[in-house]
């Protein structure tokens, strides 16, 4: 179905989360009168990424990063106008035939050489997976190590082994619940 399409597209699976106790993630949470609207399936995500990705994810990193190095950051295609604006145009302004952002892209042509507008997207993520299997592997390691797991009683030990062992073998990357994994540790080790 259309929301299970969504949860894989963005990473929300019904699956078994780290934390004990703690009941699976589920698409449950997304705002169901969003995805139950009768509107195309490319403008329910579109809405469904505004209200969660967009707060919960990118603004957040924005924010961090650029308090951490004293920017001040504007967004200014989150302005309340620009949204009301974007949200009235029929979606053929905004997606067609696999190209997106059709008006902006029209906008930026007067401006910007083709060169530099029809580039594909470069992406900034840190090399985190590189590092669990270089220079960070032994630390994760001790970190993720199924004795002190089942030790301090907080996560999952099975859970993380498996994703642990599936991420080294090659099988599945999954860097980034096993950082997420690793930043509580070093959180819960700062507390001792």
């Amino acid at each position: 179905d259309d929301l299970e399409a969504y949860n894989h597209l963005t990473r929300i699976h019904n699956s078994v989360g780290p934390v004990v106790g703690h009941p699976s993630r589920t698409a449950d949470w997304v705002h169901e009168e969003l995805w139950s609207s009768s509107a195309k399936l490319a403008e329910k995500m579109m809405r469904l990424d505004m209200v969660t990705y967009l707060p919960d994810d990118i603004l957040v990193k924005v924010d961090r990063a650029s308090m951490a190095t004293s920017l001040e950051i504007r967004a200014p295609f989150i302005d309340l106008r620009v949204l009301d604006f974007a949200q009235s145009l029929p979606l053929h302004y905004k997606v067609h035939r696999g190209r997106t952002k059709i008006m902006l892209r029209e906008l930026l042509r007067r401006y910007i050489p083709d060169r530099l507008l029809e580039r594909p997207k470069q992406g900034f993520s840190l090399p985190i997976d590189k590092w669990l299997s270089g220079p960070l592997n032994d630390w994760a390691n001790d970190m993720l190590s199924t004795s002190r797991l089942d030790r301090e009683g907080y996560l999952e030990s099975a859970l993380i082994a498996k994703t642990w062992q599936r991420h080294l073998s090659g099988e599945r990357y999954n860097q980034e619940m096993i950082w997420n994994v690793l930043m509580f540790q070093t959180w819960l080790d700062a507390q001792a």
